[in-house]
């Protein structure tokens, strides 16, 4: 999964970063506003962390662009104001949860799942394809009841494809999906993570299908 974070305060953000990027996230981090608002109108990601307090442009700005664009991504709120009325704004204008600082980092990343279920249909905890399956829960596939230990670039490539299925997935989602803004993005390297992941997936009742001009679909073998 890839994530946005919007945070000024440079201790706080390599800490939010660097505890999510151990829990093998994607994650890019802009320091204001109006860099956010620009990267959002360019790139997709599964959930936003958004300050409130942000040079530029405001953190509620950011939130009411997106909204105004008609962008549906997840945003969690991360401020120090516990105000109910602040609260209660941030929620009508478009933001679909709202955490105070100081918090756990359990529970932002419990909060994040939360999120990325809710745009599931049947909101659920357990996808599968086949009898390939995912927990959202552990962030973990198993293969026939057997857990698929995968490098964290094949998993984050494998779980894209497998929280949109049903839907075909364009290469440049895959790369940016694995690639954060900080990193040499490789088309070649999502080719090899891909030839990797259907040697995996040989013997399963699930597959990666190339739609040529179009892009990639996870789906059964008897579709």
């Amino acid at each position: 999964m890839k994530l946005l974070l919007i945070e000024d305060n440079p201790e706080l953000a390599h800490w939010l970063a660097s505890l999510l990027r151990e829990q093998d996230f994607v994650v890019d981090h802009v320091e204001d506003g109006d860099a956010a608002d620009r990267l959002l109108q360019q790139a997709g990601y599964d959930v936003v962390l958004l300050d409130l307090n942000l040079p530029q442009l405001s953190g509620k700005g950011v939130l009411r662009r997106l909204r105004e664009r008609g962008d549906t991504v997840p945003v969690i709120i991360l401020t120090a104001s516990a105000s109910l009325d602040q609260k209660v704004l941030c929620l009508e204008i478009g933001a679909d949860d709202y955490l105070v600082k100081p918090f756990e980092a359990r529970e932002l990343v419990a909060r994040i799942k939360a999120l990325v279920r809710r745009q599931m249909p049947g909101k659920a905890n357990d996808l599968a394809c086949g009898d390939l399956r995912y927990d959202l829960r552990t962030r973990q596939f198993t293969l026939a009841g057997v857990q698929l230990p995968l490098p964290p670039r094949e998993r984050t490539l494998l779980e894209t494809l497998i929280l949109k299925a049903g839907s075909t997935v364009s290469k440049q989602v895959l790369i940016d999906s694995v690639f954060g803004l900080d990193e040499e993005a490789s088309a070649d390297a999502v080719d090899i993570y891909l030839h990797r992941l259907r040697k995996k997936l040989e013997a399963s009742q699930a597959t990666i299908i190339t739609l040529r001009g179009v892009g990639y679909l996870l789906r059964t073998r008897e579709e």
